[in-house]
C-alpha cells in the first residue's frame, strides 16, 4: 500500500464489504493468475545518468524513421508536422490537463476545438462534429453503437467489412463481447475491396461500416457502398485510418455517409510509437443527439458577445445517467488541437497539395515496382498505401533488409490475413524521397 493513502483500514474494509468482496486481492479476481504477479517488481537503483544509459539501450532496439527508412503505414503514418504548428500548439494555453468544463475560465481552448471541429467537417463532407474520441478504433465501436440507438427499431445487428483496420475490428469485438448485440463481418472480393453483396443477407441490420481507403490501401466505392446499405435500412458508417486522402478523395458527406469516423494521427500528431492519437467523429446533423463524447458549441454571451461552451454532453455523469450515449469521459483535446492547427496551417490549397505528393510518390513507386517483376494484386485506385506480393519466402529477405540495410519493407498481412502469405503492405508519404524509392525497387527486385 502506498504511504500516503488516506484510507484507513476501517474505510477499506467498509468499502470491500459494501462491494461483496473479501479483502483487496479479491478485486482482481477477474482477472487469470499467470497474468498477475505474484512477487514485487525488480527494480534496479540507478544513478540518473546511468537510468538514461540504461532506457538509450532500451529505444536502440525499437525501428523508428530517424534511423531506418521505413514504409510501413497500416494505421500509423509518417508525416512532416510544420514547426509553426509544433510552436502554436507548445504555447501554455493550450498544454494543459484542465477540462473546460468553465466556458468562461477556457475561452480559447473551447474556441480551438469549435474550429477543429469545423475544419474536420469541412475535410470529410459532414455536418456536425464532436470534440474527438481516444482513437480511430474506439470511435469506429461507437458508431456502430450509435447506429443501433439511431434505428430505435430494435435491431440489434452490425456488420464490419474484412478490410477495416483488423486492430478497429478487435476492439469492436470487445466493445460489444458484453452486450447482447451481434458484429457480422463482410467478406472482400478479388479486387482488393468489400464485397457488400453480402449484406443482403444479414437480417436485423442497424448499420454497417466500410473503410476507405481500406486496410489494403484500396479506395472503396463509397457511392455504391451508401446505396446497398442504405437499401438495407442500414445506417452506413465511413471508417479511414489516413484522413489526408480526402485531401483528393470525395468526401464521405458528398456520398451520403451517415457517420464518418476514424483516426486522425495524420493531421499534425507524431507517431510516438503507437499513441496518443485522436478519434475523429462526424455525423448528419439529424444524429447529433446519438453521438457519443462531447461537442463545443458557439453561442452568445449576455453582452452580445460571441462565446463558446460544452455542449450536448450526454454522458453519464451529467443528466443523463443511464440514458447517456456513451461513457466516453474524455477526449483527446490537445491532439484535437495539435490537428485544428496542422489543417489551419496548410490551408485547403496546401493540404491538396500534400495528399496530392502522397498520392503522387506511391505512384511511382508501384510502376517502379511492377517495372522490376513483381505482383501488385489489387488493380483498384489507392491513395499512399498499397499491397505487393513478393516470391514466396520474401519474409527471410524482408528480415535481412531490416537488420542489414535498415530497410523496414513494409507490414506482412499473412498476420492478419492467413491466406496472404508473401503479401506486404507497402506506405509512402512526403517524408520518402526519389533516393529512397528507387533504393527500395533495387533492394527487393526479384
Amino acid at each position: 500500500m502506498m504511504r500516503y493513502l488516506p484510507h484507513t483500514p476501517e474505510d477499506i474494509e467498509s468499502m470491500l464489504a459494501a462491494v461483496g468482496v473479501k479483502d483487496l486481492d479479491g478485486l482482481f479476481a477477474t482477472i487469470p493468475e499467470d497474468c498477475r504477479r505474484s512477487e514485487p517488481l525488480d527494480l534496479p537503483t540507478l544513478t540518473e545518468w546511468d537510468l538514461n544509459a540504461h532506457m538509450d539501450r532500451l529505444a536502440a532496439q525499437t525501428v523508428s524513421w530517424d534511423t531506418h527508412k521505413i514504409f510501413a503505414g497500416a494505421g500509423s503514418y509518417h508525416h512532416f508536422i510544420p514547426e509553426a504548428a509544433r510552436y502554436v500548439l507548445s504555447r501554455s494555453e493550450f498544454v494543459t490537463a484542465y477540462t473546460p468544463y468553465q466556458p468562461e475560465m477556457s475561452q480559447g481552448t473551447l474556441q480551438g476545438i469549435f474550429e477543429y471541429q469545423t475544419l474536420v467537417c469541412r475535410l470529410l463532407g459532414m455536418e456536425v462534429a464532436n470534440a474527438s474520441l481516444y482513437d480511430g478504433a474506439s470511435a469506429l465501436a461507437e458508431a456502430l453503437l450509435m447506429a443501433i440507438r439511431i434505428g430505435r427499431t430494435k435491431k440489434k445487428t452490425v456488420a464490419v467489412s474484412a478490410l477495416v483496420n483488423p486492430y478497429y475490428r478487435k476492439v469492436v469485438e470487445t466493445y460489444f463481447k458484453p452486450t447482447d448485440f451481434k458484429v457480422e463481418t463482410i467478406p472482400s472480393k478479388a479486387d482488393g475491396t468489400t464485397d457488400l453483396d453480402a449484406i443482403a443477407g444479414i437480417d436485423d441490420l442497424a448499420g454497417v461500416a466500410v473503410q476507405s481507403p481500406n486496410f489494403f490501401g484500396c479506395i472503396e466505392d463509397l457511392q455504391a457502398a451508401g446505396e446497398a446499405i442504405h437499401a438495407q435500412g442500414a445506417v452506413f458508417i465511413t471508417a479511414f485510418s489516413e484522413p489526408l486522402a480526402y485531401g483528393l478523395l470525395k468526401t464521405p458527406g458528398s456520398q451520403d455517409a451517415d457517420i464518418v469516423c476514424g483516426e486522425g494521427q495524420s493531421l499534425g500528431l507524431s507517431q510516438s510509437f503507437g499513441g496518443p492519437g485522436v478519434g475523429i467523429f462526424t455525423a448528419k446533423q439529424k444524429y447529433v443527439r446519438n453521438m457519443p463524447g462531447r461537442l463545443v458549441g458557439q453561442t452568445l454571451d449576455a453582452d452580445g458577445q460571441r462565446g463558446f461552451v460544452l455542449t450536448l454532453s450526454t454522458r453519464e455523469q451529467h443528466i443523463r445517467r443511464e440514458k447517456a450515449t456513451s461513457n466516453i469521459c474524455s477526449n483527446q483535446s490537445l491532439c484535437a488541437m495539435a490537428a485544428g492547427i496542422y489543417m489551419a496551417t496548410l490551408g485547403g490549397t496546401g493540404f491538396r497539395e500534400l495528399a496530392a505528393l502522397n498520392r503522387d510518390k506511391s505512384e511511382y513507386l508501384k510502376g517502379a515496382l511492377a517495372a522490376a517483376g513483381l505482383v501488385l494484386p489489387f488493380a483498384r485506385p489507392t491513395f499512399n498505401e498499397f499491397v505487393v506480393k513478393f516470391p514466396a519466402g520474401f519474409d527471410t529477405r524482408w528480415q535481412k533488409l531490416l537488420t542489414e540495410k535498415k530497410i523496414m519493407c513494409g507490414v506482412p498481412l499473412v498476420c492478419y490475413y492467413p491466406e496472404l502469405a508473401d503479401h506486404y503492405l507497402l506506405c509512402v508519404t512526403e517524408t520518402k524521397s526519389r533516393e529512397d524509392l528507387d533504393l527500395l525497387v533495387k533492394e527487393v527486385q526479384p
